[in-house]
């Protein structure tokens, strides 16, 4: 059953990550009250909270005080706890429910809903050991990813064999968990649609967004992602596919591969708000924080419109220090820091969004100022 939260009321957030600490923001506009549970006494999305619960995403008396306190229940990332997440949503209002962590978080569950959806995905197999994977490797063939079914982000958790002679670098990804290994695909981009959706099947993609990685790790999301109409509206039309099989309530982050002869193939996906969805705060007229929000509190969505071109670059912790000392030279630069404590190497500390009127200058203008290089 579908519920409407009304400002005043308490949106409860598991996870105090910096995309709980957005969505906190956005909710405290529209007059949320918000409470969060985190292990971390000083996250990012607790430095903004009205309630603070600090306790690990399994302890039960933590999960019934969040409850006790919330009138809605949301979560900013998947790798909480499943079990936890399905005995909450028994006692409390949780719109998303516990079955989108359950199949995000495996990778072969993940594979299957997406195929059971009628949707590519690249060839790959399941395999619980590293003689299993030896046996079995010829089914797939060389190149080939090699992925821990559980945990891993940011390049995390997954190893690139090139040959048989390489297949052993593999062999650590089973001391966490049981494997797939992917056909590799020789993709042209890497693109993401960002899909919401609310309880009364109301759904909306955000401007389809261009990937750039360095090292695994989400470097710039270009937007608009510079394909054509027509896959474009393939893109939205496979996102929403996934939404409606899986019942979505809240965002779900559908990432693709662009092959050579514009076919589409589906990725990954994350079950909240993306790092590659972070522009739509400056160049739409509704967030990805915003709609989440909206759509989790039983409101109608707003449909996504894009205002201007936009980059957004991911500020780490090598860059916080040249992106500060820069802000004088680049007014139209809007800097976003998490209010994380340690700018560690790699460590996703912020974003810059910058509002472009040709793509291809403002890509000059990142690349000189030798911020990121």
């Amino acid at each position: 059953m579908t519920k409407t939260i009304y400002p005043g009321q308490t949106i409860g957030i598991i996870g105090g990550g910096q995309l709980g600490r957005m969505m906190a923001l956005a909710a405290k506009e529209a007059g949320f009250k918000v409470a969060v549970l985190e292990p971390t006494m000083d996250s990012p999305c607790g430095q903004i909270a009205d309630i603070r619960i600090v306790a690990p995403y399994n302890d039960e008396a933590a999960l019934e005080e969040l409850a006790d306190v919330s009138e809605v229940i949301t979560y900013e990332f998947e790798n909480i706890d499943y079990e936890g997440l399905k005995r909450l949503a028994e006692i409390a209002y949780v719109p998303q429910g516990a079955d989108l962590v359950r199949i995000t978080q495996d990778r072969i569950l993940e594979k299957k809903s997406i195929r059971a959806a009628g949707v590519p995905v690249a060839k790959f197999i399941e395999v619980q050991n590293y003689d299993e994977l030896v046996s079995n490797i010829d089914n797939i063939g060389y190149p080939c990813v090699v992925k821990t079914t559980r945990g891993g982000y940011d390049g995390k958790g997954q190893q690139i064999v090139k040959s048989k002679d390489a297949l052993k670098l593999a062999k650590p990804l089973f001391e966490h968990s049981a494997c797939i290994a992917e056909a590799f695909v020789p993709f042209n981009k890497e693109i993401s649609v960002i899909v919401q959706r609310n309880g009364n099947g109301e759904t909306y993609c955000l401007p389809i967004g261009e990937n750039i990685h360095v090292n695994h790790i989400l470097h710039e999301t270009i937007v608009p992602a510079r394909i054509s109409t027509s896959l474009s509206d393939k893109a939205v039309e496979a996102a929403e596919t996934i939404a409606n099989h899986l019942n979505l309530i809240g965002t779900l982050a559908v990432e693709m591969f662009v092959l050579e002869d514009d076919k589409l193939l589906i990725n990954e996906l994350a079950p909240r708000p993306h790092n590659s969805g972070h522009y739509s705060i400056e160049a739409c007229n509704v967030s990805q924080f915003h709609q989440h929000v909206r759509a989790v509190c039983g409101w109608p969505l707003r449909q996504p419109k894009l205002w201007t071109n936009a980059i957004m670059v991911n500020v780490l912790g090598q860059h916080v220090i040249p992106v500060t000392n820069s802000l004088s030279k680049y007014p139209n630069w809007s800097l976003h820091l998490y209010g994380k404590s340690e700018a560690k190497e790699n460590r996703k500390m912020g974003h810059v969004t910058i509002l472009s009127d040709n793509i291809e200058e403002t890509l000059t203008e990142i690349e000189q100022s030798k911020i990121w290089s």
